[in-house]
């Protein structure tokens, strides 16, 4: 029965890689797509590609999922995957309602919840959860804001004189450079929590030691993948909210938020902070918009993405603890199986409906 659970866990997990790719897209390419640089599906099809490649640069993210937030000895398969199922079930909540939500938040707290209904307070490596995961996610979207109204400031000095035109043209070309770098660093930062949460079933099984850390060539290949397709299969809800209903951008503006973006994602995934690069992303979004004009920012709808990031860890914590609960019954493995089954195939059918009717939305627009 665990070699049953352990290959559910895996299946369940590259499946949130998956949710997490289609969730997650519009921040690599939601600002390309609003101004223009890119059409759509070419910009879902290179930030496939970039996600792919950036997932095997580093491992640090991995190393704090998978042993710096909860106790790994004490972790049972069940719980991961209980926590997995809390971690989908929010990602697809809120990708429903078009809020740009954090993954990797769901995911954290999805495991968070799990682990606590199983084990109690005691299970959780508080200090690791201050300084690896809650600073860096408040500092990041901060960090962007500033970076890319500071960013935009300078960029505003330089194209002072220019004819409107031509800025437009030179930095959409650019911006096939600075939406790269995004989708390359969301491999970087993304795939790695799954990576992680697989190497801590890994470990919780007896599969592999919690020490020295070491995450096998599988794992990343099929984190990669996953992610990419998820990427590929592209968050259409999402892209439109990021791209046009938190800011109107033009392309100046969509250079410096996505340099801005890019530049914090790379240096906290090289030091193994697992920061939501939705927060990112939005926050840069947000300091390139109002950097020209405050009022250009919609932010009554960036209001609503805040309380969206403040309910993310609580809520997928409370599923992620019901189904702990779930796993407890006779069967309880498959009950949970069950269930993820059921919100997959829901997401599929909603996904597939709303790409049509965006893509023909953006079509006309």
């Amino acid at each position: 029965m665990e070699d049953f659970t352990l290959v559910a866990v895996v299946a369940v997990a590259l499946f949130f890689d998956f949710t997490n790719g289609f969730h997650d897209t519009a921040n690599a390419i939601a600002t390309s797509v609003s101004t223009r640089a890119l059409s759509p599906r070419a910009a879902v099809l290179s930030a496939a590609v970039l996600n792919f490649a950036g997932a095997f640069v580093f491992l640090q993210v991995a190393a704090t999922v998978a042993t710096g937030i909860v106790n790994p000895d004490v972790i049972t398969l069940d719980v991961v995957l209980a926590g997995l199922v809390g971690a989908i079930t929010w990602n697809l909540i809120t990708w429903y309602i078009a809020l740009p939500s954090s993954s990797s938040h769901a995911l954290i707290g999805g495991i968070l919840g799990s682990a606590i209904a199983a084990n109690g307070f005691d299970v959780v490596n508080w200090e690791g959860l201050k300084d690896k995961v809650l600073i860096p996610s408040l500092l990041a979207p901060l960090l962007g804001l500033i970076g890319a109204a500071a960013l935009m400031t300078v960029l505003l000095w330089i194209i002072r004189k220019r004819a409107p035109g031509v800025v437009n043209r030179v930095f959409r070309r650019l911006q096939l450079v600075s939406g790269g770098f995004v989708a390359f660093t969301h491999g970087t930062n993304d795939a790695q929590k799954t990576m992680g949460i697989i190497t801590l079933a890994l470990i919780s099984s007896g599969h592999l030691a919690a020490e020295p850390f070491h995450v096998p060539t599988w794992v990343i290949v099929s984190a990669a993948t996953a992610m990419a397709a998820g990427t590929y299969a592209g968050g259409w809800r999402i892209i439109k909210t990021l791209g046009t209903r938190v800011a109107k951008l033009d392309p100046p503006q969509g250079f410096a938020a996505q340099t801005s973006t890019a530049v914090i994602l790379w240096v906290t995934a090289r030091y193994g902070f697992p920061v939501s690069t939705t927060h990112t992303i939005s926050g840069s979004v947000l300091g390139a918009g109002a950097s020209t004009r405050f009022s250009a920012v919609r932010w009554g709808v960036a209001g609503n993405i805040v309380v969206a990031w403040i309910l993310t860890i609580p809520c997928a914590a409370a599923v992620g603890a019901l189904m702990e609960t779930l796993t407890r019954l006779p069967g309880g493995v498959v009950i949970v199986l069950a269930l993820v089954t059921m919100i997959a195939a829901s997401a599929f059918v909603g996904r597939n409906l709303e790409a049509r009717r965006i893509r023909a939305a953006m079509a006309t627009a």
